[in-house]
């Protein structure tokens, strides 16, 4: 019998576990944290996104700084921003959303947002640091994941975990999440020969490659964990995930829903990190 992993939950005690931090925090250096956000441009999704996490921030007493900027704004403007923010102590960490329009060069602007700062865990020094098992602010999905895990009591070390999907996003940083917890990974990706064979051998399968139900049940070992990272939409139109969960469920020991699994953890990870940053400054 296979067990839903409720990440709707799980994110609900962890906010109120950041919660306490935030006001611990408070007591302690008579400071506010703060969360910076940019939005550039008017996409529908982001604008969503953005306000789910100034909602978070409301909810666990972090105080959020939402920039809204035209989608025809330049280079200059975005990084004059964004070096503004590095240099306001009232700000513990930066967010900008992404994508960004086009013209616009991601990884210069992104490079300005400094490490300490870098509640997302994507710039080159947390994921460096990461791969290295370092201290770090790390990638907030595939970190939610693990504390799902974590929650859930599931034991990673020894076990053959499956990463399917290497995005910098999420695939890579979760495959070194897993190895640092000491489990044996492996990642596939859309050039990987014999898919269904390694997936089928997995303790641990994390499928985060964005093909609706693309993960079938003879793809799955009896008993195994699935994780489903994906965000997808199904010949109906119906929210669905990476995985084909009604028949895959019944195979497995865990698994996450689509909606209700690794979604909620997102934004509950960000939050997470914003603590996380302001602590480290002091």
């Amino acid at each position: 019998m296979y067990k839903i992993i409720d990440g709707k939950a799980h994110s609900k005690g962890l906010r109120q576990e950041i919660a306490e931090g935030v006001i611990e925090y408070k007591q302690r250096t008579g400071k506010d944290i703060g969360l910076a956000v940019v939005l550039v441009g008017n996409d529908g999704a982001s604008q969503v996104y953005v306000r789910n996490k100034i909602k978070g921030c409301e909810e666990v007493g972090i105080k959020s700084f939402a920039y809204y900027l035209p989608a025809e704004s330049s280079q200059d403007q975005v990084e004059e921003l964004v070096k503004e923010l590095a240099a306001n102590d009232a700000v513990n960490g930066i967010l900008v959303q992404l994508p960004l329009p086009k013209g616009l060069d991601e990884q210069k602007i992104l490079s300005l947002i400094p490490v300490s700062k870098d509640v997302d865990g994507f710039c080159e020094s947390n994921m460096g640091n990461l791969c290295m098992n370092r201290p770090c602010l790390v990638a907030c999905t595939p970190n939610g994941v693990m504390k799902m895990l974590e929650r859930e009591g599931i034991e990673i070390r020894g076990k053959n975990a499956v990463v399917v999907g290497r995005s910098n996003i999420v695939g890579k940083p979760m495959a070194m999440l897993l190895l640092n917890a000491d489990a044996t990974v492996t990642v596939c990706h859309s050039k990987t020969k014999n898919l269904k064979e390694i997936c089928a051998g997995a303790d641990i399968l994390v499928a985060a490659i964005g093909r609706a139900k693309y993960i079938t049940a003879d793809m799955v070992k009896d008993g195994a964990v699935v994780i489903d990272v994906g965000m997808d939409r199904d010949e109906n139109g119906k929210l669905c995930g990476d995985v084909d969960f009604e028949n895959v469920k019944d195979k497995c020991s865990y698994i996450t829903p689509v909606p209700g699994g690794v979604g909620p953890m997102t934004i509950t990870m960000l939050l997470f990190n914003t603590l996380a940053a302001a602590k480290r400054s002091l």
